[in-house]
């Protein structure tokens, strides 16, 4: 049976030509003030984003954009539309997909039977919580499907 370990490091190796999108932090300075810097960047597969290095969990997702002068009739598209020109500020290109306020996964102690972040180990079968509500499903079909979407999208 295989490691959560040699599944991702196979997914990796799956993914090495296929499209990345932008790691971003939050940055707050005087003179720029807030902007989303880029990290580095990563394969999004569902609530998983893969470096060559680590394994995150996802959290938010937006696309660097200028937010124009509209008027919002609700204050999170306010927000949301600020957040889109902080990444744009910040150094990505508009239209870029940027994933800020992700999280390491720690892998090894998934092997070792624990949970980390959506992974955990049930049954012995590495396992992903593919969604806040969902069940866990075994990680090997979650990065098979996710790894062939992906693939398939960068191939179009």
């Amino acid at each position: 049976m295989s490691t959560a370990s040699d599944l991702l490091t196979q997914a990796v190796r799956d993914l090495a030509d296929a499209p990345k999108e932008g790691l971003g932090e939050q940055r707050d300075s005087r003179w720029r003030g807030r902007r989303i810097v880029r990290v580095g960047e990563a394969w999004h597969l569902g609530v998983l984003l893969l470096t060559d290095t680590h394994v995150l969990a996802t959290a938010e997702v937006l696309r660097a954009a200028d937010p124009g002068r509209r008027g919002y009739t609700a204050e999170s598209a306010r927000e949301r539309a600020e957040r889109r020109a902080e990444a744009l500020r910040g150094g990505f290109d508009e239209g870029d997909v940027v994933h800020v306020g992700w999280s390491v996964i720690d892998v090894d102690a998934v092997d070792a039977g624990g949970t980390s972040g959506p992974l955990a180990l049930i049954d012995g079968v590495p396992s992903v919580r593919w969604g806040t509500a969902g069940g866990y499903m075994p990680l090997e079909a979650y990065l098979r499907e996710r790894v062939a979407l992906l693939r398939g999208s960068a191939d179009s």
